[in-house]
């Protein structure tokens, strides 16, 4: 390992560039992740001084297809990006943990002491020892380490900011204690054990598989302690397309009763048919039990189970249409998958609160400037947060100009997918 002072003037020097630009792509922000870097190598001198250190990285996510389908055994469409968090950090002999993330005080965990704590539920701490506990549990190595973290990955934006983290922790064992030879797939399973169990959010697994394995991902969830992951080919420039991000700024503060809803309604479904899971379930006998699913579940529910039915089915459409080389096939099924999350999911914007309606508005602001353009459609779990679209580059310059004007200055983010999940940068 190289110390601190080391890559610090490696990266001044611009030694690193060929490493940066492979991981984030973007020519045109070298000087802003060179910079990154520096501070946070800085920032860990100053938590922790000088010595050797290992620096690892864990992409946000964008889901392209799949909307709230992993948490029923269905199919998904996802990708890594070119935003991410990374860690400086160094191994301790004593059996404990110290994390400091951005703008946040010092956690220390005991590796003593990892099991589920009632009292840290929804706080970082317990994703850290959800994600030790994990690894343990699953025959990994852990030790004691220490560590900087900070993301640009933006936090309640959509962009999965604690799969990021979760999968940096993991990324962490796994190089300082497992010659990184704990599987992606592993340390996202072992992640959303910690979302799940130790943070106490029913989330599914996609977030944590496309921020771990990486690169544009289809991933069948039928068997989700093996999941079928298949990479697919898209380069956005071939077709003359980019991919903007747009964070409306809604919050995300009391919405966990809203995603709770989402699976428990689907489930509830799955019941009334004797399964319980949506998996497998068919349109057909979604119509034919019509009637008893709506009087025992309701209507949502109902809508809610046909949006997986078909989502499914757009999913499948879609990594079709990219290895056929047809995008504007896959951008109709993406356009159609949005129309579906809105109107049947209902994950757009919260019934408790229907004054704000971030995300409804930045979808009927982008249909409006982009006409034929590209498409939009809501982005992640949904109730608030971001919105994804496809734009023409001849196009973006205005588009973004007119999300921004809407949401504020930067609001609209131009991004890329990137080919590396969880990894060791240095």
């Amino acid at each position: 390992m190289k110390t601190t002072g080391e890559v610090k003037n490696l990266l001044q020097n611009r030694e690193l560039d060929s490493t940066l630009l492979d991981i984030y792509l973007d020519e045109s922000r070298l000087d802003y992740q060179r910079q990154r870097y520096i501070d946070a190598l800085t920032r860990y001198e100053e938590l922790y001084g000088t010595g050797e250190i290992a620096i690892f990285s864990a992409p946000g996510r964008s889901e392209i297809g799949g909307n709230h389908t992993d948490h029923q055994h269905g199919e998904v469409l996802a990708a890594s990006i070119n935003l991410d968090a990374i860690a400086i950090t160094a191994p301790l002999a004593e059996p404990v943990v110290r994390v400091v993330s951005d703008g946040y005080d010092m956690i220390t965990v005991s590796l003593d002491d990892l099991g589920v704590k009632d009292e840290l539920m929804g706080t970082t701490d317990s994703l850290i020892r959800g994600v030790l506990e994990g690894i343990k549990n699953h025959g990994g190595k852990i030790g004691g380490f220490q560590a900087y973290v900070t993301s640009d990955v933006l936090i309640g934006a959509g962009l999965s900011s604690s799969a990021a983290f979760e999968t940096i922790i993991g990324t962490i064992v796994s190089g300082l204690y497992n010659e990184m030879k704990l599987s992606p797939v592993d340390i996202a399973i072992i992640g959303q054990y910690a979302e799940n169990v130790h943070f106490g959010k029913p989330s599914g697994l996609m977030d944590q598989m496309a921020s771990s394995v990486g690169n544009l991902v289809h991933i069948d969830f039928a068997d989700v302690a093996h999941p079928v992951i298949e990479n697919v080919s898209c380069d956005l420039a071939k077709y003359g397309y980019s991919l903007c991000i747009t964070d409306t700024k809604g919050s995300h503060a009391d919405l966990t009763p809203d995603y709770a809803a989402v699976p428990a309604e689907m489930r509830a479904v799955a019941a009334v048919l004797g399964q319980e899971l949506l998996h497998g379930i068919t349109l057909e006998q979604l119509f034919s039990h019509a009637a008893e699913i709506r009087e025992k579940t309701g209507d949502r529910a109902y809508l809610r189970a046909i949006h997986f039915v078909t989502e499914n089915v757009r999913v499948q459409e879609e990594v079709a249409a990219l290895k056929a080389e047809d995008f504007d096939a896959f951008l109709k099924t993406v356009k159609a998958s949005g129309d579906s999350s809105f109107k049947y999911l209902q994950n757009v914007y919260t019934n408790h609160d229907t004054t704000h309606q971030n995300v409804s508005v930045a979808l009927a602001v982008s249909d409006a400037i982009l006409g034929s353009n590209g498409v939009s459609r809501v982005h992640g779990g949904g109730f608030a947060g971001t919105i994804q679209a496809f734009v023409k580059n001849e196009a973006v310059a205005g588009y973004k100009a007119a999300l921004d004007g809407v949401f504020g200055e930067g609001a609209c983010d131009v991004l890329m997918i990137r080919k590396y999940g969880g990894m060791q940068v240095l």
